[in-house]
């Protein structure tokens, strides 16, 4: 797949710039980091924005409401709106970036008509159901249990780190149908409308003083079988599916981000005095290491350009992105020098921006699947090593 820009792609290139250069400054800043339903008002009012000129969806078919672009373009619209400091896609993270892909990938018709739209127009927020007390990294080992009574599913169990559960609209839930089978072969993957009877959602409070996870119990919840997105008990190839775009192009994103912020450490440095030459060459590492994250990125798009989803190498993307961040965290730190003992601002320096992103980083190596399961996907399904016994 070529990945070069062309005459068409600059177009698009330009008619964007342009376009952000007018709308990321009218629509304003956004709202306290604590406050969920204000940041869902923010988050989805500028998803509406993007639906209404266009670049919303752009690599999603025109029947789903996409543009039906290129990857090429997909690649500019993240670099684009990174460069212009545009809204992240925030609490629409899930829908847009996993859920609404993997409905559309493996999704009866029903389905996508039902879900597809009103997620490109900011009308649906979704949160995630996947891990559980006892089943992170070990995601397939998983027990909350779906019955089927009639033509519901009846769900016991409980969820954690469920994002944005407190104010989504619909969960991508995983269930164990079959408590017999091996357990990979028993799971199934669920659409959970969030307004269901005996869903008791819980906040967890984060290093950040966020509340940007859940504990999610639920108790006898009634989900209809046609919102079952796959076979019964094939739940558990669907989730790859979730997972490869998960890993790979939802975070194309933030790989831009670092771009900048590698830039944004070198002033920092500057203005703290800290820019000697042990910095300059930390600096200068950390950038080369940022470019070949792109390159593996593009790579990966054009895996996924040829068969409509991402390869594994999108474990590959996730494992080299997450531990590059929390490496440009504490160089951040370094940069700042004392000034990053403060959660505020000192002395004209972005100890803020730094520290919230630094503990944010934390996270990385789990989110997403853990640098060590991704480890393992890399070490036997790309490099061909024996599995465990």
């Amino acid at each position: 797949m070529d990945l070069k820009i062309s005459a068409e792609d600059e177009t698009f290139q330009g008619e964007l710039r342009e376009w952000l250069a007018s709308a990321v400054n009218a629509y304003g800043k956004s709202p306290d980091r604590k406050d969920y339903q204000a940041r869902r008002d923010y988050d989805t009012g500028w998803q509406r924005k993007l639906f209404e000129a266009g670049y919303a969806g752009i690599t999603w078919p025109a029947e789903f409401g996409g543009r039906g672009l290129s990857l090429n373009q997909q690649l500019i619209y993240y670099e684009e709106t990174t460069r212009a400091k545009a809204p992240y896609v925030g609490t629409n993270f899930v829908g847009l970036l996993h859920g609404g892909p993997t409905v559309m990938v493996e999704g009866t018709p029903e389905q996508k008509e039902r879900h597809l739209g009103p997620i490109l127009r900011g009308e649906q927020v979704w949160c995630q159901g996947f891990s559980e007390p006892n089943s992170g990294s070990d995601l397939a080992s998983l027990s909350c249990r779906a019955e089927r009574d009639g033509d519901h599913y009846v769900v016991n169990g409980s969820k954690i780190w469920t994002s944005f559960a407190q104010v989504a609209d619909y969960c991508e839930l995983l269930v164990r149908t079959d408590t017999e089978a091996p357990k990979h072969k028993g799971i199934s993957w669920l659409i959970m409308p969030m307004d269901l009877p005996g869903i008791d959602i819980r906040p967890l409070p984060t290093l950040l003083g966020e509340s940007e996870f859940s504990e999610m119990f639920l108790d006898n919840v009634r989900i209809p079988i046609d919102n079952r997105v796959g076979a019964e008990n094939d739940g558990w190839r669907v989730t790859n599916v979730t997972l490869r775009f998960e890993r790979g192009t939802a975070f194309s994103g933030e790989i831009y981000e670092l771009k900048i912020w590698i830039e944004e450490i070198a002033k920092a440095a500057e203005a703290a005095g800290t820019l000697d030459g042990p910095m300059r060459r930390k600096i200068g590492r950390m950038r080369a290491e940022v470019d070949g994250l792109g390159y593996l990125l593009r790579y990966t798009i054009a895996q996924a350009g040829e068969t409509g989803v991402p390869g594994v190498g999108a474990s590959a993307i996730k494992l080299f992105m997450s531990e590059l961040k929390q490496s440009m965290g504490d160089l951040s730190m370094q940069a700042i020098g004392r000034a990053a003992l403060s959660r505020q601002d000192v002395g004209g320096l972005p100890a803020d921006e730094f520290t919230f992103e630094t503990f944010q980083s934390l996270s990385m190596t789990i989110a997403a699947g853990s640098s060590q399961i991704q480890r393992n996907i890399v070490g036997e399904r790309i490099l061909g090593l024996p599995k465990d016994r």
